[in-house]
């Protein structure tokens, strides 16, 4: 017997789409499917536990969300901790936000007007890779291109080679790879891949 779907809707709650399983005999598990959270459960599990259990692993993965998709609130407070931490606080951008028109670029910064905008692309991914696109772009308010002295300001990040070394994976993979960073320290926007 496979996995019996079992949809579930409310009004404020997320779409919850529970699969009882024969094969499944202990385990409930949980993951989410684009606008739906999937819950997978026992077969045999009485009504009563599963509505706890599911309850549960909802409650799991929205706080993975929360905390793997930050709000564009959180990501301001995220910028202002990475600016104070590895810039000494002098980057202070006036908005930070999620975008969801670029698609070959992780981030983008206009320093003339202090706004930092991120890729969606880049929620789900670990937090050191977002917190590296952030701190890059952070860097660019101080910085406008490339060079010796923009690289210097990133220097202090641990996962700085990591993040980059993921990211160019991600984007090899999607084929969304950009060419090279060229060094233009006039430029007034910085419209990056970040690399």
């Amino acid at each position: 017997m496979g996995e019996q779907p079992l949809t579930v809707r409310s009004a404020t709650e997320p779409v919850v789409e529970i699969r009882r399983s024969a094969r499944r005999r202990r385990t409930v598990s949980a993951y989410r499917d684009g606008d739906r959270i999937i819950v997978l459960v026992p077969a045999r599990l009485s009504k009563a536990r599963e509505a706890t259990l599911v309850a549960e692993m909802v409650d799991k993965v929205q706080a993975r969300d929360r905390r793997l998709r930050p709000s564009d609130t959180q990501l301001a407070a995220r910028a202002a901790d990475l600016s104070a931490r590895y810039l000494g606080g002098l980057a202070r951008p006036a908005s930070v936000r999620w975008v969801s028109n670029q698609r070959s670029r992780w981030g983008s910064c206009t320093p003339l007007d202090g706004t930092i905008r991120l890729s969606d692309r880049l929620q789900g991914m670990p937090e050191w890779v977002v917190d590296y696109v952030l701190l890059h772009e952070l860097a660019h308010l101080l910085q406008p291109g490339h060079g010796k002295s923009f690289w210097s300001l990133l220097s202090g990040y641990p996962h700085l080679d990591r993040a980059r070394g993921f990211l160019e994976g991600v984007a090899h993979a999607d084929g969304s790879a950009s060419e090279p960073d060229v060094d233009e320290t006039d430029e007034a926007e910085d419209d990056t891949g970040v690399g």
